[in-house]
């Protein structure tokens, strides 16, 4: 490879973006990490294969699956706007990819308004990383982007996902009709905001933010 050539961060600012959080290391996938990727969707996220709380991409047969979420990963990335835009973060513990934490938002700049979703493998529940990496996108967005509220909601009877959303420091915020592919299952809906936040007993560290990142997010200013 020539060396004189930039680096994929700085063609697109997305790829520097690294946050730490104790043992949790959070960035955007690249193309080389599609292969991990693909074997980690081929396993369990949910106890229960019926749960309501079932991603409706995960029903899908596994191949499928798999190119379900790889199309959606370079539809995000590509559609980054400051008006409209999606960060799909791995979750990578000790080295290994174990889920993905997605932050999203709509005309930041106006709104200050951002939303959460997230994932893991099942044999990666209950060690407190749905908490801690829900708590590092948060904190970026609170401290690094000025966000001023952060929503989230998950499907009654959802109840990890409730604790976690209580554990962060949101608080309900009414009820919904999911407006995803399947069932009209009814969601409860969080709200937390930079008082309420309950922050991490660890620093978050957040390396590649750059202003042309920043501008990305309709974050300037």
């Amino acid at each position: 490879m020539d060396s004189t050539f930039p680096d994929l961060a700085t063609l697109h600012p997305l790829f520097g973006l690294v946050l730490r959080a104790g043992d949790l290391t959070l960035r955007p996938l690249a193309d080389a990490d599609f292969g991990e990727y693909a074997e980690l969707l081929r396993r369990p996220i949910f106890e229960d294969a019926d749960s309501p709380a079932m991603f409706w991409w995960y029903r899908a047969e596994p191949e499928q699956r798999i190119r379900n979420a790889l199309a959606f990963q370079w539809q995000q990335r590509s559609g980054i706007s400051p008006t409209d835009w999606t960060l799909p973060l791995g979750i990578w513990a000790q080295g290994r990819l174990i889920g993905c934490q997605d932050v999203s938002a709509r005309r930041f700049a106006e709104r200050r308004t951002v939303g959460t979703g997230s994932w893991l493998t099942l044999d990666a529940h209950g060690k407190g990383y749905g908490k801690l990496m829900r708590q590092a996108v948060l904190a970026v967005a609170f401290d690094h982007l000025g966000a001023l509220r952060a929503e989230s909601s998950a499907v009654i009877g959802n109840d990890p996902s409730f604790a976690v959303s209580r554990g962060c420091g949101y608080v309900d915020n009414g009820t919904q009709i999911s407006t995803l592919p399947g069932p009209p299952h009814v969601e409860q809906r969080f709200l937390v905001t930079p008082e309420t936040f309950r922050r991490p007993s660890v620093p978050v560290e957040v390396d590649g933010l750059t202003p042309a990142l920043r501008e990305m997010l309709g974050a300037v200013g």
